[in-house]
């Protein structure tokens, strides 16, 4: 694609990497075969290759962003399986990343808008917050009613059982089991920390069997993701600069060979680290660092050997893995999960349309009801065509927004179902 940037422009990094993005893209259209909103409303302006050439004029002008553009890249799930589709290695999530800071900054919102991005910037990302304001909204949600439809579909999403308060605390440090192999650190996620605290335990628990020593980076409630894809880059920026400086010197008291992410969504952030702050003297060694150390649980589990591990007898359960898109777009991480559950003892069944996004995409559900709902039913649909006893997901988003359209079947983290298996508390009996 031709680009026309001036020299002045190009001395800007963020608009340089967005130049050497755009030129990669050749207009072939194969993205539009993958994309869920293009596949929902057929329209090339809900296309990653629609998008893009209103991105690169928006970008090339510098223009004041027009209502037509803001409301197709709001569209934009980030769900990135038009980057697994590109055939020329365009960087669709950095190209779109940098065109939401640029609306953030340039674009005036409805009042609703602002107060609900405003919401979900500073409520989710404190988890002693957010667990309050939950305990509120089961008190009132009676009166739902009240409220505008946008506000109802999520306060439907909150009262899902994946969303209950959750009082458990984590400690900094969880001593391992049998011989010491290593020592890891744990991201506990801010909205997991409010709500499905024992997700985090089933991963402490997993790894302690495994000889690691478990350090909790209780440090930091956010990675920065949540602000980061709202476009709000300067408050995103600011903690993830507070993250990195904390954790780097963490890592290097206490030896930690690996940070350790149990929401994919949040570990495609922490891989993003080093491109994030490729252009800070101060910091760019060390977000490469955190960003080189960061794996999935499921990725670690791939590499280390699970052979000291007890597992019960063959569970009989029949598992959907519904991969999240910040798994196997985002991380690039497609075989591991699935191939872990039928070592544990687990039937794994595919899923019809497993590449599309459920809607769920960080906050996309909350701010685009309408579309998430359509995505939400079509996965639920193809889940349940599946006939399994359970479903195994790597992200907390896409375990409330799947649950929530599913009716009768369990909704699990892949890792409280690799607990058990190993020794843990049955995950059915806790959701």
């Amino acid at each position: 694609m031709q680009t026309q940037f001036t020299s002045e422009q190009l001395s800007n990094p963020d608009l340089r990497e967005s130049n050497a993005i755009l030129r990669k893209c050749v207009h072939c259209g194969f993205c539009q075969a993958t994309c869920p909103t293009y596949k929902l409303l057929g329209d090339e302006l809900d296309s990653p290759r629609g998008r893009i050439y209103l991105m690169k004029d928006m970008l090339e002008k510098n223009a004041e962003p027009t209502v037509e553009v803001v409301q197709h890249v709001d569209r934009c799930l980030s769900c990135l399986s038009c980057m697994t589709t590109c055939p020329s290695g365009v960087n669709y999530m950095h190209l779109v990343d940098y065109s939401r800071a640029h609306i953030e900054k340039n674009y005036r919102r409805p009042v609703l808008e602002r107060i609900k991005r405003f919401f979900l910037a500073n409520v989710l990302t404190r988890p002693g917050l957010f667990r309050r304001i939950l305990r509120w909204n089961e008190s009132i949600r009676v009166l739902s009613w009240l409220f505008p439809q946008r506000l109802r579909n999520a306060m439907q999403l909150s009262i899902s059982p994946l969303m209950k308060p959750d009082t458990g605390k984590l400690q900094p440090h969880y001593p391992a089991e049998g011989t010491v192999k290593g020592h890891v650190a744990l991201l506990p996620g801010c909205v997991q920390q409010a709500t499905k605290n024992d997700i985090n335990a089933a991963t402490v628990r997993l790894l302690n069997r495994l000889g690691y020593h478990v350090h909790v980076l209780t440090e930091s409630a956010c990675c920065g993701a949540i602000e980061h894809h709202l476009g709000k880059a300067d408050q995103s920026h600011a903690r993830i600069a507070d993250n990195i400086q904390n954790w780097v010197e963490k890592v290097e008291k206490l030896q930690i060979e690996a940070i350790i992410v149990n929401a994919s969504g949040c570990g495609t952030t922490l891989k993003d680290y080093g491109y994030l702050f490729r252009e800070e003297a101060g910091l760019a060694d060390a977000a490469g660092k955190i960003s080189g150390m960061t794996f999935d649980i499921t990725e670690f589990l791939s590499g280390v050997d699970l052979g000291t591990l007890v597992l019960r007898d063959e569970t009989g359960l029949k598992v959907a893995y519904q991969s999240p898109c910040s798994m196997q777009h985002g991380q690039g991480i497609k075989r591991q999960p699935a191939a872990l559950l039928e070592h544990f003892g687990f039937r794994v069944a595919g899923i019809d349309e497993d590449h599309l996004c459920c809607g769920s995409a960080g906050t996309y559900n909350i701010l685009q009801p309408e579309l998430a709902a359509s995505l939400g039913e079509r996965k639920a649909i193809n889940i349940e065509a599946a006939r399994p006893d359970i479903v195994a997901s790597g992200n907390l988003g896409c375990m409330v927004q799947v649950s929530h359209y599913l009716q009768d079947i369990p909704v699990v983290h892949t890792v409280q179902l690799l607990d058990w298996a190993s020794g843990g508390p049955d995950p059915r009996t806790r959701s």
